[in-house]
C-alpha cells in the first residue's frame, strides 16, 4: 500500500491508548493481489481524505474462512472465524468496513452465531454516506462525464445481502450515463469466481462463467466496468482480455472511480 497513506494498526492504536472509528477489513485479495491491492489504496484514499479514523489488523487479520465453508469444510471455517473473533474482540472492535463482498458476508451474517457481532458495512454503502453525509465533494466534468458505466453486482453483495442501491448511486455521483445489463440486481449473473470457484480448475462445460458474463457486459456499449469485489474485478478483466477489449472497456473497483475523482 502507498506508505504516504501512513495505515495505523489496531495494535497500534492500542499501544497509544487509541481507538479508531473504523476497523478496515483489508481480505485476502486486497492484501496479496496487487490488482486488488489498487483497490485496498483507494478505499484508504478516501477514508484519510474524510478525515476518518480507522485502522488495519496488519499481520493479525486472517483469512474469514470464506472460501473453507463454501468448499464444504466447515470444522476449518469455524478454526479460521473463531481465531479472528478471538483478535476483533480483544480489540473491542464496534464497526467493520471491509471492500470484499465475501468478507463482508462472512463477517456480518456468519460470525455473530459464533461470538463475533459487528457492525459491517460495504466498502460502497460507507461511500455512498459519506457522500449524501457531504463529506465527499467529486470534481465537476470528471474524466467519466457522459461515459457509458456497467455496474456488474456482486452475487455476496446483491443477492446475498440485497445492496443494490448503494454502487449504483454512487455511480450516478460521476455524471456518467449507467447502463445496466439484461442480467442485473436480483437476476445478475455470477461472474464465475464465489464458492471456492476462484481456486481451482473450472470444470467441463461449454463455456466459462466469466466469458458469458463479460458477453453481458460488452452488449451494453459501456467503456468502463464497474465492479465491488476483487473476485469480480479479476474474473471480467480475464473476460475483456479474452475478447482482446483492453483498449476499449476498463474494469474499475467503485472505489477506484471515487478516489479517483475527489475534489481535494
Amino acid at each position: 500500500m502507498n506508505q504516504q497513506l501512513q495505515v495505523r494498526t489496531m495494535a497500534e492504536f492500542m499501544a497509544s491508548g487509541e481507538s479508531p472509528e473504523i476497523l478496515f477489513w483489508v481480505g485476502c485479495a486486497g492484501s496479496f493481489d496487487d490488482r486488488a491491492k489498487k483497490i485496498t489504496a483507494s478505499i484508504a484514499k478516501i477514508l484519510h481524505h474524510c478525515q476518518i479514523s480507522f485502522a488495519i489488523l496488519g499481520e493479525e487479520e486472517s483469512c474469514t474462512g470464506d472460501p473453507a465453508k463454501r468448499a464444504g469444510n466447515e470444522l476449518l471455517f469455524q478454526m479460521m472465524a473463531m481465531q479472528n473473533i478471538q483478535v476483533l474482540n480483544a480489540y473491542e472492535v464496534k464497526k467493520i468496513v471491509t471492500g470484499c463482498p465475501h468478507c463482508f458476508n462472512t463477517i456480518k451474517n456468519e460470525y455473530p452465531q459464533l461470538g463475533g457481532s459487528y457492525d459491517v458495512v460495504h466498502h460502497s454503502e460507507l461511500i455512498n454516506s459519506l457522500i449524501r453525509e457531504g463529506r465527499i465533494q467529486l470534481k465537476d466534468g470528471g474524466e467519466f462525464q457522459g461515459k457509458k458505466i456497467t455496474f456488474h453486482d456482486p452475487c455476496y453483495l446483491g443477492r446475498g445481502n440485497n445492496v443494490y442501491e448503494a454502487p449504483r448511486e454512487l455511480l450516478s455521483e460521476l455524471d456518467a450515463d449507467l447502463v445496466e445489463m439484461k442480467r442485473s440486481r436480483a437476476k445478475g449473473l455470477c461472474c464465475g469466481a464465489g464458492g471456492a470457484q476462484m481456486f481451482k480448475e473450472a470444470e467441463p462445460g461449454n463455456k466459462e462463467v466469466n466469458i458469458e458474463r463479460t458477453e453481458d457486459a460488452l452488449e451494453t456499449k459501456a467503456s468502463v466496468i464497474a465492479t465491488g469485489c476483487p473476485f469480480c474485478n479479476t474474473m471480467m478483466t480475464d473476460g475483456i482480455k479474452h475478447f482482446e477489449k483492453e483498449a476499449e472497456v476498463v474494469v474499475k473497483d467503485i472505489a477506484e472511480l471515487i478516489a479517483g475523482q475527489l475534489n481535494s
